[in-house]
């Protein structure tokens, strides 16, 4: 059997749809099972012993179109003769290229009206399944059949070697092994913990020791510069220095991770790296870290989740009244 998914383009939404390849892997085990998913998820999907098969990039942008270029596409897949294609995002567009290459199954929610172009239909239940990763695992049975429980919590492995290499890239070792932080969160600012609180947890971190080091892309090296700073050089800037296959094996190794609700958040929750996973807009329980040794940390207040990417009231207290000691007791520290 052959078996294509279409993937998700958001890293924290790829490691939430393992359970659904864990099943399908159980369910058809001797099936190759390929991803056309964007190349900036591809560390995820190596991490992942089930995807067995081939990673086919999607380089569409956001929100782009382009029938010419989906249509080119399908015609490709048509010749790999695909038994079955799951549909992971809910979007018209997505639903296309399994379409155009005449893949007989093809399952996914109806999402955007996509009667036709979806022919084994789900219907959203969010009462049967409020996590996403639920919601991503009913895929894998028949449409209104039971959703068997337990699911699995994603396990992604992490390279050793991979690892090493990057250690010495970097100019870094292991010991004593880092907590690291993962300042970024690419929704918007109302899910980022404070520089302030996180460069107060890193100098006293510091003073006890323990390097920390921060990881993200690009987009969050000016935060992380900006908490390095604040920290007078507790904290390591690594935003920006790493690709997405280090990072992975980085926060593999790390002794403890402080994250906000990102996608870093549940690829450490997925390696099975102690965590604390900080929520301000969103809610954990929707999108919550999946493992035994993370810690959640959720203010409840009346205003939250609002999911919004701004705090609405402009004053982000969700988030700004997270201490840094109540962070720093969730790592079995003493405080000083």
């Amino acid at each position: 059997m052959k078996i294509l998914i279409v993937a998700p383009s958001w890293i924290g939404d790829m490691v939430a749809a393992q359970p659904l390849f864990m099943r399908l892997a159980r369910y058809h085990p001797d099936a190759v099972i390929d991803v056309f998913a964007p190349p900036w998820v591809a560390a995820v999907l190596a991490a992942m012993p089930e995807i067995n098969g081939r990673v086919i990039e999607n380089r569409f942008a956001h929100g782009q179109l382009n029938l010419r270029g989906r249509w080119r596409i399908a015609r490709e897949l048509h010749a790999a003769r695909y038994d079955a294609c799951y549909v992971l995002p809910n979007s018209l567009k997505s639903a296309l290229i399994p379409f155009f290459a005449g893949i007989p199954q093809r399952v996914g929610f109806t999402g955007e009206s996509r009667y036709g172009l979806i022919n084994v239909r789900h219907t959203l239940n969010t009462e049967i399944t409020p996590l996403q990763v639920e919601r991503y695992a009913i895929l894998a049975e028949a449409p209104a059949a039971p959703f068997p429980r337990p699911l699995p919590d994603p396990k992604l492995v992490w390279d050793a070697g991979l690892c090493h290499s990057t250690l010495q890239s970097l100019g870094l070792n292991d010991d004593p092994k880092p907590v690291v932080f993962c300042p970024g969160a690419e929704f918007g600012p109302a899910k980022r913990w404070p520089s302030r609180h996180f460069a107060a947890l890193a100098s006293t971190l510091g003073a006890q020791g323990i390097p920390v080091w921060l990881l993200g892309s690009g987009k969050d090296a000016p935060v992380g510069e900006e908490i390095a700073q604040l920290s007078q050089g507790a904290a390591l800037n690594l935003c920006g220095k790493t690709n997405l296959a280090q990072a992975v094996n980085l926060l593999g190794l790390a002794r403890h991770v402080v994250t906000n609700d990102s996608g870093l958040m549940h690829v450490a929750a997925a390696l099975g790296t102690p965590l604390t996973a900080l929520f301000g807009s969103s809610s954990p329980g929707y999108t919550p870290p999946l493992s035994p040794r993370a810690s959640v940390i959720s203010l409840g207040l009346p205003c939250s989740p609002c999911f919004k990417r701004e705090c609405p009231l402009g004053h982000l207290d969700c988030l700004e009244k997270i201490t840094p000691e109540r962070v720093l007791e969730t790592l079995g520290l003493p405080a000083r």
